[in-house]
């Protein structure tokens, strides 16, 4: 016991006089040493949480979808999207390598697919960089179908067949492509859908009709920021005039309307997705990208129902987006014929279901439009000519 407790002693004397004897210099840069680890450690901690709490805010400044009331977004794919990657060896590493494979194939696709849109819309393009998009399938564009009526209207309009060489297809299957490709007056880009077949006739609010109708809105976003203006224009529409001189030249979005209460800017007007006209700006691609997002706060709902519910959401006047609505009196259709064949320029098969009926009433109004052109003026102009249609739709 008294070894044990006298070596316990001795232990003791022994680091004293350790640190006794050690010099003071060394003792003191252990201290600084320890200080220094310290103030780094305090250093990257703030840093970290800095980074964290920009981040956060940054995402939550650039998220749209904020304006939806208990909606919280989750990242959908776009125009130029991935594919879904698949492990094909199970192991991480493997998996790491296959997506990465993946994703150079897919940009080297995207950017193949974007080089040859940006060809084509450079090919239809007018002078201010405006183009002309209709979107086809090919229930569309069967022979003596659709396609070929609102080719004809454009031919048989006043002054409006020259505009016929600023129209691009957006072709959604391969044989709607090949069936444009065969009418040399106009372009044709193939929109296609990997996995998805958009050949047959879509149902109205069918899943492959939403599926459609938001591949739309996505293609368009992509066309205003290659900064292409565009008038979209379903291809149940028929073109009788030149109609730029109504567009209001203000205005970023302006579209036609099934109701029109008399007022470009009340935005208690019907608008329809069908016709529009659109400026290429930082306005209008945000306000695309906000509105192909918000299909996620409204699902089930097609592109013109969503418009409806944002065109009031203060996003848009946050981002400071120009609307304007058309008068039915130029832009038509049968929700709401225009009055007088001496003022229309579009007429729209709005109002209507199904491919049988569309082409009955659009012929139809072709048969009118023809049979106004041939009056002389004063026969024109003695008294207001109108429609015979709609007679099945509307």
């Amino acid at each position: 016991m008294a070894n044990l407790e006298g070596g316990g002693i001795n232990n003791n004397l022994d680091d004293e006089e350790k640190l006794l004897t050690e010099p003071s210099g060394i003792h003191h840069h252990h201290q600084q040493i320890i200080s220094l680890r310290n103030v780094v450690k305090f250093f990257l901690l703030f840093i970290g949480i800095t980074l964290s709490s920009l981040l956060l805010y940054h995402s939550s400044n650039n998220n749209p979808l904020q304006f939806f009331p208990n909606h919280s977004y989750k990242h959908t794919p776009s125009f130029a999207s991935d594919s879904n990657y698949v492990n094909t060896n199970g192991s991480a590493a493997g998996n790491l390598l296959h997506g990465n494979n993946s994703r150079a194939a897919n940009v080297s696709k995207d950017k193949k697919q974007k080089s040859k849109l940006e060809e084509v819309l450079e090919k239809a393009a007018m002078g201010d960089k405006t183009v002309i998009i209709t979107t086809l399938n090919a229930a569309w564009t069967e022979p003596n179908s659709i396609f070929d009526v609102f080719l004809k209207s454009f031919r048989v309009g006043n002054q409006t067949t020259s505009l016929l060489k600023h129209v691009l297809v957006a072709c959604l299957d391969q044989t709607a492509y090949s069936r444009c490709m065969e009418k040399k007056q106009v372009h044709c880009y193939a929109l296609t859908t990997k996995d998805v077949d958009f050949s047959g006739e879509a149902h109205f609010m069918s899943d492959d009709y939403l599926k459609m109708m938001w591949r739309r809105i996505d293609f368009l976003r992509n066309v205003l920021e290659m900064g292409y203006n565009f008038i979209f224009t379903d291809a149940d529409i028929l073109w009788f005039r030149q109609p730029f001189a109504h567009f209001y030249p203000d205005a970023d979005f302006q579209i036609a309307c099934d109701h029109y209460w008399f007022n470009s800017t009340n935005l208690d007007n019907s608008p329809n997705g069908g016709f529009n006209y659109v400026k290429s700006n930082e306005r209008t691609i945000q306000f695309y990208k906000f509105w192909y997002k918000a299909r996620e706060a409204y699902p089930g709902k097609h592109d013109q129902d969503v418009l409806n519910m944002i065109k009031y959401n203060p996003f848009i006047k946050d981002i400071g987006l120009k609307i304007r609505f058309l008068d039915t009196a130029f832009f038509g259709g049968f929700c709401e014929p225009s009055k007088d064949l001496n003022l229309v320029c579009t007429m729209h098969a709005n109002c209507c279901i199904g491919i049988g009926n569309k082409m009955h009433d659009l012929t139809m109004a072709l048969d009118d439009w023809e049979k106004y052109m041939a009056l002389n003026g004063d026969e024109k102009m003695s008294r207001p000519q109108t429609w015979t249609v709609p007679r099945i739709c509307g």
